[in-house]
């Protein structure tokens, strides 16, 4: 079976197809400096870049795993995610408090969707 690789490089790639299924990294904002909400939309906007280029898009999630810095601010992210994910189409998920590797970030997501 192929294994198709989205901006490779030489650390990670965005994301990996492997038979139907498509994986992404943990897919963080560009903008540090921006709040919760701010770069929750950063990261799905990320994400629905990352899945069109891999061949699929939001309504085929199959998991997701959020990783907050502080999970007080869980409803905010929330906000911003509940507009996002396809109605009737939400994924099995998990969210925890963790330790980031940029102190600057405060949200970390990664995803798993189906190509057909």
């Amino acid at each position: 079976m192929a294994i198709k690789r989205v901006n490779a490089g030489p650390r990670m790639s965005s994301a990996v197809v492997h038979g139907n299924t498509v994986y992404l990294a943990g897919i963080t904002a560009d903008d540090a400096k921006a709040d919760v909400k701010g770069q929750t939309q950063q990261i799905l906007d990320k994400i629905d870049k990352f899945l069109k280029e891999a061949g699929t898009d939001k309504s085929k999630l199959l998991s997701a795993n959020i990783w907050l810095t502080d999970i007080g601010t869980w409803g905010q992210m929330n906000e911003v995610w509940d507009k996002w994910v396809s109605p009737g189409n939400t994924p099995a998920r998990a969210t925890v408090e963790a330790k980031l590797a940029n102190p600057a970030l405060k949200v970390e997501i990664m995803v798993q969707a189906a190509l057909s």
